[in-house]
């Protein structure tokens, strides 16, 4: 049983900070949300950690949009639709297309120094891409650029209030409606309640889901896990894309190796050193994301060894230091020159395709919640998203979010002296607490990029013994974090057992084909205090 709040509170009890808008999470999404925002209001903006702890941190690749003249918005919908494998929401990515080169403008506008050749922004191409039209700064970080330029002027704007080390536990909810969140201040160590009409969730994916992740120790999924437990629906979680090309060391964790180095004329080799990928797709290395991670996946197993290599010794050597600064130099580091040896790579989870649904504004089935970002699932991504156009997707409905939530400041005051009380019985003997590691490894065997029905109900059974973690008292961020990854698992094996069917990232070797009856998205919700999973199709 999944609890309705993972800990004990009374407001009564508890310190109030009020604000006009509250957004969680300092990713693209949600940075570019809060400046939209404090045009019209008092913005609180919350992070868990420090600012640089996000995956728009490290992303490397660049960021996709239409601003070549050869190119065309058309060109990019269909790219954008044909790598989602049928679930693309059609509305959602027009508009990501359309407004996609405005929003690139406005960051440019604000500082970001994207790369540039004969005075011309230098464009890129990726996996599934038609042309090149991949923006990418600092040659592969193009993230860390972005993000630096949106913390400095979130840092400089006064209608922003920026707090980190916040963990917000839940959504506090009535009739439906959100009045604002129940955090934990890990500086002060004390549980508080911020207050606001409108709650923006903007924190990222749930990478840490799985051992071999391209994403940060934050990204444990808490924003989709408490939006469920507060009754959000959340949908098309089965659809992990796992990112084809980490590095892959005894050790070391994975980093990776952006898709730009295969778009740069980079080729995969197998142990034999032999190019693989042209059996597999016509697009060899550029096929989408899923196509060459279970390519990859197969000459592993048929290998039986845990990689396989890039090859990019046939690029300039002043080339790759000036566009691939960062994985040139992490690869020096651990004692490979990309110049002159292979790269010894694997798959590794990267982005979650699902998340909390929402229509084109972000806006929820629970009034007041807005989400936006990787927490989102607008439909833009469908069953596998289209490479660099993830910073688009925070960039695009960051700022329609933001257009769309000023409209509730007109919607009557907040209460601010309602009175909340929240005591359900709490389990004490904590043996059956189990690590992160046994959850990562639980996902990594039973819900990776290959699946099957045997395995899925192994792993959810397994997860179904763990629900009542949920029901202790753990009463620190580690213990939020484990709780939330272990509702997300529940979700995802859930997710991924009903969808008999093989489609963009799900795939199932007992179902290996993409059916028809299958193109439509299965939305779980909690809807009241105790119950369990409820299953609808749309």
């Amino acid at each position: 049983m999944i609890p309705r709040y993972l800990v004990n509170f009374n407001t009564d009890k508890l310190k109030r900070e009020k604000s006009d808008f509250l957004v969680i999470g300092t990713g693209i999404a949600g940075l570019v949300t809060s400046l939209n925002l404090a045009k019209s209001g008092r913005v609180t903006l919350l992070s868990k950690e420090r600012l640089a702890e996000c995956n728009t941190e490290y992303a490397q690749g660049g960021i996709a949009a239409v601003i070549a003249q050869e190119d065309t918005p058309q060109a990019h919908y269909q790219d954008t639709l044909e790598a989602g494998a049928g679930l693309c929401n059609p509305k959602a990515v027009d508009i990501l297309v359309i407004e996609g080169s405005k929003r690139i403008k406005e960051l440019i506008d604000l500082g970001v120094n994207f790369d540039q050749k004969d005075e011309k922004i230098s464009l890129t191409k990726e996996g599934a891409h038609s042309c090149r039209r991949i923006l990418h700064a600092g040659g592969d970080a193009t993230g860390r650029e972005i993000r630096k330029s949106l913390v400095e002027q979130v840092s400089s704007e006064t209608n922003i209030t920026l707090k980190d080390g916040i963990f917000v536990i839940d959504l506090l909810t009535k009739d439906k409606e959100v009045f604002g969140v129940l955090a934990y201040d890990r500086k002060q160590e004390e549980y508080l309640i911020y207050l606001s009409k409108v709650v923006v969730l903007a924190t990222g994916g749930a990478g840490q889901l799985y051992h071999a992740t391209t994403n940060p120790q934050v990204a444990t999924g808490d924003g989709i896990a408490l939006a469920y437990r507060a009754g959000a629906k959340v949908t098309d979680l089965e659809f992990v894309q796992f990112h084809p090309t980490t590095l892959e060391l005894e050790g070391v964790d994975n980093f990776l190796i952006s898709e730009a180095v295969r778009g740069e004329g980079g080729v995969l080799r197998n142990q034999s050193g032999d190019r693989f990928m042209v059996k597999y797709h016509s697009l060899a290395e550029l096929a989408p994301r899923d196509i060459v991670a279970r390519a990859i996946y197969q000459e592993m197993k048929e290998s039986r060894r845990n990689h396989v290599y890039l090859d990019v010794t046939a690029l300039d050597l002043t080339f790759i230091k000036r566009r691939f600064p960062t994985i040139y130099k992490t690869c020096l580091k651990h004692g490979i020159d990309i110049s002159q040896n292979y790269i010894p790579i694997a798959p590794a989870a990267h982005y979650l395709m699902g998340g909390i649904l929402s229509n084109i504004h972000g806006e929820t089935n629970i009034k007041g919640l807005f989400v936006c970002g990787e927490t989102a699932c607008i439909g833009i991504h469908g069953a596998n998203r289209l490479a660099s156009n993830s910073l688009l997707d925070g960039l695009v409905f960051g700022k329609r979010v933001a257009d769309k939530a000023v409209t509730y400041l007109d919607q009557g005051d907040l209460n601010t002296e309602f009175s909340l009380k929240y005591d359900a019985q709490r389990l004490k003997d904590a043996e059956i607490i189990p690590s992160k590691e046994k959850i990562k490894g639980l996902m990594s065997a039973k819900l990776g990029i290959v699946r099957e029905k045997a395995e899925l109900e192994e792993g959810l059974a397994e997860i179904e013994g763990l629900l009542d973690c949920l029901n202790y008292d753990l009463a620190d961020v580690k213990g939020f974090e484990l709780q939330n990854l272990i509702t997300l698992a529940y979700l995802t094996f859930k997710g991924a057992l009903y969808r008999e069917e093989s489609r963009g990232a799900h795939y199932r070797k007992d179902f290996p084909v993409a059916e028809t009856a299958w193109e439509k998205h299965i939305i779980l919700q909690k809807d009241r205090e105790w119950e369990e999973l409820a299953i609808e199709f749309e």
